[in-house]
């Protein structure tokens, strides 16, 4: 098997440093990726062997060059940490798709790192299989997403407050640059470092730039879109990723770095999991808000590269930047106009969409089963079980009529409106309960819950008699997630 070091051999050494393989106690696989591995042309076979998890568990390469802890600087709610860098992690390498994409393999949990920060570099079982579950479900919901290659046990003890199985998963990325490594990169007060790295990810993520005039202003500008159109599909599925710091924003535009992260029950803008975020700064609503924050950090880094006048630089980005809201709004408006099943764009649609909002949040709805239950209502004519959901129905009713009257300006019938209603209304989210559960029973030895789970959010969309889909009742609400380090 050959893996690149790409990364660690194209930038500058103060971008990385190199890492000895680990080993890990009794390194034992959980679950592998098989067709994963194979899209990036890794026989899942060898990965099972001797050679495979020492890789998967301790970075231990087949040609013996090391792997690196990757260098970043970030703002965590809202304050600047200049280093930060991987500190229970390791780059590995790149592996190669039949169409020639280079993706990072990435190992979480592996140890401890010259970033570590008298930390120990290691992850428990119970976020390796957060992470596992969440990133497959989302990337089967088709939100550009990290994806998971492999988990394994590591047959170490982790202390956290309790003593607790340690763990590692594998991941792999289209890249793990973030936007805090731009500002590792201005930190250092080198603009050819801003620029080797700037360089680096056009050459990688966005090569069509470099025919353009402005290629660093034109990446500023995809980086941009890329980030609108995916907090606008996370704002569509209820996810809340709970930890959005710089340094969990990545310029290729997937979703990285699932920790306290959680999907809604009940629809709720203010909504937050996260143990940490006290203030609500990542709250579901504000998520948004928080990205153009993040991007704006990244246009500051890059301003030397926009223009050699600093003002011009400044207008250039603001340029840019000021585009985000048309880009993220035409994208949460089509989404939504696709899950009321609304096929033709009409003026008032936005207002519509507002009002079904407020009448789940004020009705204490569930956001996943309201939308799954109208487009059912959309096909039968049957709104009862829908209606269902909402604590008082005089707000929804009067909605649900104004919305029939919205659907017969279409030609569309039922049938076809419910079958493309549901292609993008899931009927199973990771529930936070569902997740709590399989980890409880996954920590006693018992991986039936987590393979359940993979056969069933891997089909989103389908129609099951599972389970896996109701609502938790009160004792089994999650109302805090942690980020497990």
């Amino acid at each position: 098997m050959s893996l690149q070091r790409h990364y660690a051999t194209t930038l500058p050494s103060r971008f990385t440093a190199p890492l000895a393989p680990r080993t890990p106690t009794a390194p034992k696989l959980v679950a592998l990726n098989e067709p994963l591995a194979r899209m990036l042309g890794l026989d899942p076979d060898w990965l099972r062997g001797p050679e495979g998890i020492a890789l998967l568990g301790g970075g231990l390469r087949p040609d013996g060059e090391a792997s690196v802890a990757m260098a970043y600087s970030g703002h965590q709610f809202g304050h600047f940490n200049p280093t930060l860098g991987d500190g229970r992690a390791m780059l590995v390498g790149e592996a190669t798709d039949a169409a020639g994409r280079l993706f990072d393999i990435h190992l979480k949990g592996s140890g401890p790192t010259p970033f570590s920060r008298r930390g120990d570099g290691r992850a428990a079982l119970g976020p390796v299989l957060r992470e596992y579950v969440v990133s497959e479900a989302m990337a089967a919901l088709g939100i550009p997403t990290t994806r998971a290659l492999a988990a394994l046990t590591t047959g170490d003890v982790v202390l956290r407050e309790i003593a607790l199985p340690g763990a590692v998963i594998a991941r792999v990325a289209l890249s793990h640059i973030r936007v805090g490594t731009f500002e590792y990169a201005a930190a250092t007060g080198e603009k050819e470092n801003i620029r080797a790295l700037a360089d680096y990810a056009i050459d990688r993520l966005y090569p069509a730039l470099r025919t353009e005039e402005a290629p660093y202003l034109g990446l500023l500008r995809a980086v941009m879109e890329r980030q609108a159109r995916l907090v606008a599909q996370w704002m569509l599925v209820g996810f809340v990723h709970g930890v959005m710091n710089t340094d969990n924003t990545s310029i290729a535009g997937e979703t990285i770095d699932f920790g306290p992260c959680a999907f809604l029950d009940e629809y709720d803008p203010g909504k937050v999991f996260s143990s940490i975020d006290e203030y609500g700064r990542y709250a579901f609503g504000r998520q948004a808000d928080i990205t153009l924050w993040n991007l704006a950090r990244l246009a500051e880094a890059i301003l030397p590269l926009l223009d050699a006048d600093p003002q011009v630089a400044v207008q250039k980005a603001q340029g840019v930047l000021e585009g985000f809201d048309a880009v993220f709004g035409r994208a949460h408006l089509s989404g939504w106009r696709e899950k009321l099943g609304l096929t033709v764009p009409i003026e008032g649609d936005a207002a519509l969409i507002t009002r079904f909002l407020d009448a789940m949040h004020k009705g204490r709805a569930d956001f996943t089963l309201a939308c799954r239950r109208l487009g059912d209502a959309a096909g039968s004519g049957d709104f009862e079980p829908f209606l269902a959901l909402f604590d008082g129905d005089e707000a929804i009713r009067a909605w649900v009529s104004d919305w029939q009257a919205r659907l017969a300006r279409e030609d569309v019938s039922p049938a076809v409106r419910h079958q493309a209603m549901q292609r993008v209304n899931p009927r199973v989210i990771p529930r936070n309960h569902r997740i709590e559960a399989m980890i409880d029973a996954a920590v006693q030895g018992d991986y039936a819950p987590f393979e359940t789970m993979m056969q069933v959010l891997a089909r989103p969309f389908d129609d099951g008699t599972d389970g896996l889909d109701a609502a938790p009742v009160d004792a089994e609400r999650v109302r805090a997630t942690y980020c497990g380090t």
